[in-house]
């Protein structure tokens, strides 16, 4: 039995480690911002998983924090978008998850629409890549980097490379920089098969399948080494989750385990 039972999905027995797949707002932007070259823009969905784990629960990336959010019906007045009951703290209380609960963070990265929420699961430990920490605090601008949404008095595991959250090889963490200097990715084994969880290192499914990189990205020889990974443990048969992509994510259930 899982560690913590999830009210509006109860685990089966025997079943193993399983995925929950969030939108959590979304970010109106140039689709050059993602795809370099192209032309147009993008309603991009902001996006966060819940990995329930029988030893525990963990969260990869928190979405967008509370000082982005706007009451329901309100009009955008920014490129950033997401309405009151729409946040990661929400989004798991929807399925009865206590957020207290939450043993683990895994923080792909430090910008604000990836670890918005991490304040609000008091009890949980933030995976970090150590050179992420590192950028993210020497380089805080109230903004992409906001310290009060990264440096929330939470305890910090900081890795370097690959980390095996439970000891079992089927939540692991590993390095995917350029993006910025200390991205992360996660694979996780569910009993349907391995789902690797991208965030910003493939934000859509045309970044992995043209090696098609952003117009923007801290290390475009690293950020390019990262693609040719991801596309390695898709050979294998993994299936990759680009983050930002929104065709990918209308073909995605959400609040219920992936299948």
């Amino acid at each position: 039995m899982s560690a913590v039972e999830i009210p509006s999905a109860p685990r089966k027995p025997g079943e193993g480690v399983r995925l929950f797949a969030f939108t959590v707002g979304y970010v109106h932007l140039p689709l050059s911002y993602f795809l370099k070259g192209e032309q147009g823009e993008v309603k991009a969905p902001v996006t966060a998983f819940l990995i329930d784990h029988p030893k525990g629960l963990v969260l990869f990336d928190t979405g967008l924090g509370q000082r982005f959010v706007r009451p329901r019906g309100s009009p955008a007045d920014s490129f950033i978008d997401i309405e009151q009951g729409d946040t990661m703290l929400e989004r798991v209380r929807a399925l009865g998850v206590d957020p207290a609960d939450v043993r683990w963070i895994i923080s792909s990265h430090f910008h604000a629409d990836h670890c918005g929420g991490n304040g609000q699961f008091p009890n949980a430990t933030i995976i970090i890549g150590k050179a992420e920490h590192d950028f993210a605090r020497d380089n805080a601008d109230g903004q992409l980097y906001c310290r009060e949404e990264f440096d929330t008095g939470q305890p910090l595991l900081k890795v370097h490379g690959e980390h095996d959250v439970f000891g079992d090889g089927t939540v692991v963490v590993f390095a995917t920089a350029g993006h910025t200097p200390g991205h992360q990715s996660a694979r996780v084994r569910t009993d349907g098969g391995d789902i690797v969880l991208t965030a910003d290192c493939c934000t859509m499914q045309r970044s992995l399948e043209e090696f098609r990189l952003p117009e923007h990205c801290h290390d475009a020889d690293q950020a390019l080494a990262s693609l040719k990974l991801l596309a390695g443990l898709r050979q294998k048969g993994a299936r990759v989750f680009p983050s930002h992509d929104p065709d990918f994510w209308e073909t995605v259930a959400k609040n219920v385990p992936v299948r």
